[in-house]
């Protein structure tokens, strides 16, 4: 699974002012052959596999025999400034795929269709929260869960065997402290964090009960100077200095997956994928590597996690509403949803289908963290705030030795004054 999946960015564009236009729910407009009704898809590069993708596309125009699907595979890169431009022209396509992080800022322009009215057709009590709650936007519903991806912590099996550290009996933070002390000997590292791994840190927010942002009136306003936001960071300067991980840069720098693959790290926090990397990089590491999910303060409740993913839209200018509505509802209904989860190692839209990655242990330790993820406030500056990320900035000179109150102080400010510039 591509380490994209859970960045979750929102993409830096200013959304054009549309109205909405209302849904013709005919089906009017250009017909494949026989009279049928065609839509244009876009889904994202790697989201499907070309055999899942063929799969569903002979199963829904079985179901569907009225409706021509045309697919078309898009890049990540520019997605945002493309999708803006589609919905603010009148050959916008039928459904998007879109991260669930970006739905906010496109249902702001009025270029979505409010799907409320489906909520509860499709399941939506079970939808996980980190792909439902961003999905809307001032109390409407845009964005429909379609998968999910979220961070566990891959370990090496060999490794805690030798220090006596049993995986499985790790439930909560206390536990993993200790764990990670007892496999941080000699030139072994117990863990590789590195200083600017800011989703791990939000899900240790969340955790503590805080937030990174938070609005009140209308007016959104950053938190990380809370006192549950400064114990979080409390608690990530703890598990970071049980390593050598970098205090100014992030996974990617160096790839962390190939920092583990040097083979003196018991643990790094990453999707399951990592682990593919990993053994890229050292074959020898093959079936030495295991994963369970992040703890959390209690073991009744695992760590919070981000959940990163996608959403599915349809845009308001579709001249085929009902069949867009026909092919999101198939898609991330349940019988389409476990065989996606199993065939890209996914977590599935909602709590319930949860079971259906039970055989794969990366997916099902993601699962467990997914049922209580949580997504980037959901506000259209959020995607400001990203681009110059002052919480980066902020775990940086914390770990460096910088006073946190007065860090976390400067970079609520700028957090607050990046979304007001963004939205």
């Amino acid at each position: 699974m591509k380490l994209r999946l859970l960045a979750g960015l929102s993409a830096l564009v200013a959304a054009a002012g549309l109205s909405a236009c209302s849904s013709s729910g005919s089906g009017d407009g250009e017909s494949g052959g026989g009279g049928r009704t065609s839509i244009d898809v876009w889904l994202m590069r790697d989201s499907v596999s070309a055999d899942f993708q063929k799969e569903f596309e002979k199963g829904f125009e079985a179901a569907h025999p009225d409706i021509d699907v045309r697919v078309q595979i898009q890049e990540w890169d520019g997605i945002g400034e493309k999708v803006t431009a589609a919905l603010a022209s009148n050959d916008a396509p039928d459904v998007i795929e879109t991260g669930n992080t970006q739905v906010a800022q496109f249902a702001q322009s009025g270029g979505l269709w409010d799907l409320s009215d489906k909520v509860g057709e499709l399941g939506g009590k079970a939808w996980l929260k980190g792909l439902a709650e961003p999905g809307a936007f001032e109390g409407k519903q845009y964005g429909i869960p379609y998968y999910a991806a979220n961070r566990v912590v891959i370990y090496r099996k060999d490794l805690f065997e030798k220090a006596g550290v049993d995986a499985s009996s790790i439930k909560t933070r206390a536990q993993w402290i200790a764990a990670t002390k007892k496999l941080n000997k000699g030139a072994q590292q117990g863990m590789y964090l590195p200083g600017q791994n800011w989703y791990t840190l939000s899900g240790f927010v969340w955790d503590e009960g805080g937030d990174l942002a938070t609005e009140s009136g209308g007016t959104w306003k950053g938190t990380l100077d809370t006192p549950e936001a400064l114990r979080a960071m409390t608690f990530y300067e703890r598990l970071q200095g049980l390593g050598k991980g970098p205090k100014d840069s992030d996974e990617a720098q160096p790839p962390q997956a190939e920092v583990m693959a040097k083979g003196k790290v018991a643990q790094i926090v990453s999707t399951p994928g990592g682990a593919n990397v990993v053994v890229q990089n050292n074959p020898a590491l093959k079936d030495k590597l295991g994963f369970f999910p992040i703890p959390g303060k209690t073991a009744g409740t695992p760590g919070a996690v981000f959940t990163g993913g996608s959403d599915l839209v349809i845009p308001a200018v579709s001249q085929h509403h009902d069949a867009a509505y026909a092919f999101v509802k198939e898609l991330t209904g349940d019988a389409w949803q476990k065989k996606l989860a199993v065939a890209m190692s996914y977590v599935p839209n909602k709590t319930t289908l949860a079971s259906a990655v039970a055989g794969d242990p990366g997916a099902s330790a993601m699962a467990v963290g997914a049922a209580v993820g949580h997504a980037t406030p959901n506000t259209p500056g959020w995607a400001a705030v990203e681009a110059k990320n002052p919480i980066k900035d902020y775990m940086t000179a914390v770990l460096a030795g910088g006073d946190p109150a007065r860090e976390a102080k400067k970079a609520s400010e700028a957090i607050t004054s990046a979304m007001k510039s963004g939205s």
